[in-house]
């Protein structure tokens, strides 16, 4: 049996064991609207959530194997405000190690119940030198300020019906290294180091919405829970290149959300051959602490 298949026969007993019944909850909640968490960009909400774990395999641009097991914990602080912890292992070739740790602060400091909009700012850094240089941890750390967004087509007329449970989230950050250059070789010059643009965007249509907003065809519990999606990750050097390329990958997928745990699966189609080789894949086992833990874990901590 495959790892993906070990995993998906593991989280279907865990949703089972959680209540499939029980309606989802407020987690990136904006008046009728229900933000999933997204598995290949970051949401725009402050939540206590926990991402473990996310799996992903695919080849990059030299045709290498890479497989990555990671996670993310993210706790509120205050009802808007929060931090979050993600690591992670990867096995490139014959090589393993972990990534980099990488914290983030986000303040989400607006959201409208009446546009269905949500919008936060956030402050990331890579810690340099806490991962595996062997399977490419960068040795320098970086800080990576970012913008989140969340937007429902919610607030169009009745009479647009189906498109109302379209919406979109997204982010634009800037990576910025802590040090201006590095050594290019044992022996060479030392050049500049890069600066890049990360960026993405999701768009989703809310099964949930449909049926709960717009009209309820009695498609049944299970398909009002899902989100179909189609995510784009990309990462531009805006300066010292050295010749880089854009990079990244479109995700077509689809996202389960039930009250305590979410379920997601996307391919990852990379954008040109310095993206990757092949299509891979991309499944995530998402929990909900502020339900599972609703007088401790799951509480801001002020």
């Amino acid at each position: 049996m495959s790892l993906f298949s070990h995993c998906a026969g593991v989280a279907t007993v865990a949703a089972a064991l959680l209540g499939i019944a029980a309606p989802a909850s407020a987690h990136g909640v904006a008046g009728s609207r229900f933000f999933p968490a997204t598995i290949a960009t970051d949401d725009p909400a402050v939540a206590d959530e926990l991402s473990l774990s996310t799996l992903s395999t695919f080849k990059d641009a030299d045709g290498q194997s890479i497989t990555n097991v990671s996670g993310e914990w993210s706790k509120r602080l205050t009802s808007t405000l929060g931090v979050s912890f993600g690591d992670g292992w990867t096995k490139v070739g014959h090589e393993s190690g972990f990534e980099n740790l990488e914290t983030t602060l986000k303040y989400q400091f607006l959201t409208s119940a009446e546009h269905e909009a949500i919008v936060s700012a956030g402050l990331g850094v890579e810690w340099g030198g806490t991962g595996a240089a062997r399977i490419g941890a960068e040795k320098m750390s970086a800080v990576i300020p970012t913008l989140y967004f969340g937007k429902g087509f919610g607030d169009l007329p009745d009479s647009t019906g189906l498109l109302r449970p379209f919406a979109v989230t997204g982010l634009v950050g800037y990576s910025i290294p802590t040090k201006a250059h590095e050594q290019a070789a044992e022996d060479g010059a030392p050049e500049r180091t890069t600066r890049s643009l990360e960026y993405g965007l999701s768009v989703e249509y809310s099964m949930r919405y449909l049926a709960t907003q717009v009209k309820d065809y009695g498609l049944g519990d299970f398909v009002n829970r899902l989100t179909p999606l189609v995510e784009v990750a990309l990462e531009t050097p805006v300066a010292n290149g050295h010749g880089e390329r854009t990079t990244g990958t479109v995700n077509p997928g689809l996202l389960w959300s039930g009250r305590r745990m979410q379920l997601g699966f996307e391919a990852q189609v990379p954008v040109n051959r310095d993206s990757g080789r092949t299509v891979g894949a991309l499944f995530q086992v998402h929990w909900f602490l502020d339900d599972l833990f609703p007088n401790s874990l799951g509480m801001p901590l002020w």
